[in-house]
């Protein structure tokens, strides 16, 4: 049985966390492979978070902060 789709909310905000992690990374001066190879992913992984179609876990955003030298609070406010 398919799941009820997600609020028009909930994408706008995980579109917002992916532009915050972009950022991030940008400004740590990284490509989406240096990043996915940090964190032990694959690089359309990393799109995909960047661009909000793929609901991430915390785990991986711990990861992801921790690779990019941020607090997490800074990806997720």
């Amino acid at each position: 049985m398919p799941s009820d789709p997600l609020p028009e909310w909930v994408l706008t905000r995980r579109r917002e966390i992916g532009d915050h992690i972009r950022a991030a990374r940008t400004a740590a001066k990284l490509s989406q492979e240096q990043l996915a190879e940090r964190v032990d992913l694959d690089r359309k992984t990393i799109n995909r978070i960047e661009q909000g179609t793929h609901s991430t876990g915390v785990d991986h955003l711990i990861r992801i902060a921790h690779a990019l030298d941020v607090p997490l609070a800074d990806l997720v406010r």
